[in-house]
C-alpha cells in the first residue's frame, strides 16, 4: 500500500473531515510530496533533540557524556547519537564542518565562538538566535541566547 492509499477510514466514510477531527480520532492526513517526520529528520535535527534531552546535565571539563559534558563533549555526543562522527575539541570540530553564513544557518548547525582565529566554545543552534550548550564549570546544559556576534557556523555532513 502506498502512502497515498493510506486515507483514514473516517475521511472515506464522511467525505471530508477537518484536521482537528482527524487528530482527535487518531487519523492522519497524507499530502503528496511531503516526507514523513522520520524521513525528513536530518543528522542536525536529531543531534539538536539529543542535546535538548540533556538539559540540566552538569558541566565537567573533558566530559563526553552521557551524564556530564563540556561544550565539545555535548556536540560530539549529540552528533554521535545522530550517526555522525566529530573530533573531540571545538576547534577540531570547526575544521571538520562545512562553514556556512549566518543567513544560511539552520537548527542543528554548530555555533562556534571565537576570539580572532581562536575557536574557544561550541554549541548546537536551536533557532531564534539560541543554542543548546554546556557553558562552564558550575553550570549545566541549557538553552541560551547567543550573546556575541563573534560566532561562526558549521554544518556537519
Amino acid at each position: 500500500m502506498t502512502a497515498l492509499n493510506r486515507v483514514p477510514s473516517l475521511m472515506v466514510r464522511a467525505g471530508t473531515a477537518s484536521a482537528l477531527t482527524l487528530a482527535a480520532v487518531g487519523g492522519s492526513i497524507v499530502a503528496p510530496g511531503l516526507a514523513s517526520e522520520a524521513a525528513a529528520a536530518t543528522p542536525g535535527s536529531k543531534a539538536l533533540k539529543v542535546a535538548a534531552s540533556k538539559k540540566g546535565s552538569p558541566y565537567k571539563w573533558g566530559a563526553v557524556g552521557p551524564h556530564r559534558f563540556d561544550c565539545s563533549g555535548l556536540t560530539l555526543y549529540s552528533y554521535k547519537k545522530a550517526g555522525k562522527k566529530l573530533p573531540r575539541t571545538a576547534a577540531q570540530q570547526y575544521n571538520k564542518t562545512k562553514h556556512i553564513s549566518t543567513g544560511n544557518r539552520k537548527a542543528g548547525d554548530l555555533v562556534f565562538f571565537h576570539s580572532g582565529s581562536n575557536v574557544y566554545h561550541v554549541g548546537i543552534y536551536a533557532g531564534k538566535g539560541k543554542i543548546w550548550h554546556a557553558p562552564k564549570t558550575g553550570d549545566v546544559v541549557r538553552l541560551q541566547k547567543i550573546w556575541t556576534k563573534s560566532v561562526w557556523y558549521g554544518r556537519v555532513s
